[in-house]
């Protein structure tokens, strides 16, 4: 197996809703969920998940094995699993892998900290998603003070957007510090652009709203919550929590988060994230964005992407850099997520150790080129000498990418009866 490439982390409309149901306890949707306060009906995992057939839940296992022998293709995939109503219907590991294998989540990161916004806008943290970001971050009282909170979580701040989409931020020791120099490039709201320093500025809003590190939040607020507690939430080296990456944890893990949102923000009766932040998550703001990676044009919505959204099926996913997926499908309450070989550094603090040296120096291609040959030639061991989120070659989606708008399509069809 050869592992001698690496790649670090190169991460590359509405007014505000505030529903009043009045007079209204819940409204139906598919599989007879319901919003506003009531349970779901479905099973939700405890410690472990139940095991179910395709035949149970009414589903066509081939069109399910047709799913994995796709996501399988490709070599880069450590494990995928498929869930239905709750239930695990079906998993698979590559070789030397299994169900308590962690992978990194790089960019599914930043679905998971943008929960906590709305969990904060509940609980009179934050007044509004239309709030300007300035009313919250002091240093935002310049050309940055008519950014809204909205515009950062859907990609539209109008921040800085240079060629190299800001990845020196993720070699620099103190990503916060990057992150709250950047300034104004464009008007908000007016184009849509992929920049990790909006998810990084998460991290100051949360910390400045509730006193507390949003890792911490995460994990108090949401991950435990839910059962999902076999985690290493990533920090940079002055231990600010990394809200744009960098969440490790199992396949199994991930699908908890997936099947919260599947079902509206409850967990097993309580309301963990607001059905109506759900919602407006849930809602379709770009459309048409093509990639130079993935063979679809996708649409985007407050740091979840959409997969397909048309009379077949609305799906929306978590995504990272590398192929790492939790596909979330409400209507048919399916969860499928996907996860690419990872293997660990340990710890969840950034060091860079002697690697630091070169990360101020030149492109990011060549610092990376320099870490692969140092790695190569044994004096800088990336694995033992450095703690930090890692992704090596085999760990790279291509055919996932290549084969990415049939595989939404065979998750459709596996999803239905």
């Amino acid at each position: 197996m050869n592992r001698l490439g690496v790649h670090i982390f190169l991460p590359g409309k509405a007014a505000t809703l505030l529903l009043l149901l009045v007079g209204v306890s819940s409204f139906a949707v598919a599989d007879g969920h319901s919003i506003a306060g009531h349970s779901p009906a479905g099973h939700f995992p405890a410690e472990d998940w139940v095991v179910a057939s395709a035949e149970e839940v009414n589903l066509d296992q081939s069109k399910i094995d047709r799913l994995f022998n796709m996501t399988f293709a490709d070599d880069a995939t450590l494990g995928a699993a498929f869930f239905k109503g709750g239930r695990l219907i079906d998993e698979r590991y590559a070789e030397g892998f299994d169900k308590d294998s962690h992978g990194t989540s790089w960019s599914m990161a930043k679905s998971f900290y943008a929960a906590l916004i709305g969990i904060s806008i509940d609980r009179g943290e934050i007044v509004s998603l239309d709030d300007p970001v300035a009313n919250y971050l002091d240093y935002f009282n310049d050309e940055r003070r008519d950014i809204t909170i909205r515009q950062i979580l859907n990609m539209t701040s109008g921040l800085d957007f240079p060629s190299h989409e800001h990845e020196n931020m993720f070699f620099s020791a103190d990503h916060l510090a990057y992150a709250k120099k950047v300034g104004v490039e464009k008007p908000a709201g007016e184009l849509f652009e992929y920049n990790n320093v909006n998810s990084m500025l998460l991290a100051d809003i949360l910390l400045q709203v509730t006193g507390v590190p949003a890792d911490k939040l995460l994990a108090d607020r949401i991950f435990n919550k839910i059962g999902l507690t076999d985690v290493v939430l990533w920090q940079d080296s002055a231990g600010n929590p990394l809200t744009y990456c960098c969440v490790d944890t199992t396949v199994r893990q991930y699908s908890r988060f997936g099947l919260l949102f599947a079902r509206n923000g409850n967990w097993n009766g309580e309301q963990v994230i607001p059905s109506g932040y759900v919602d407006e998550t849930f809602t379709k703001v770009w459309d048409s964005l093509n990639s130079s990676t993935i063979n679809q044009d996708r649409g985007y919505s407050m740091h979840w992407w959409i997969s397909n959204h048309d009379e077949r099926a609305v799906i929306f996913n978590a995504s990272g850099k590398f192929g790492q997926y939790i596909f979330v499908d409400r209507a048919n309450d399916v969860v499928f997520t996907r996860i690419t070989k990872y293997y660990a550094t340990g710890g969840s603090k950034q060091d860079w150790g002697a690697l630091k040296y070169i990360n101020s120096f030149g492109s990011v291609k060549f610092r990376i080129a320099l870490a692969q040959f140092l790695d190569w030639i044994g004096l800088i061991k990336v694995q033992g000498n450095i703690k930090t989120p890692v992704t090596f070659d085999d760990g790279t989606s291509e055919e996932f990418f290549r084969d990415y708008s049939e595989i939404v399509d065979a998750l459709i069809e596996a999803s239905q009866p």
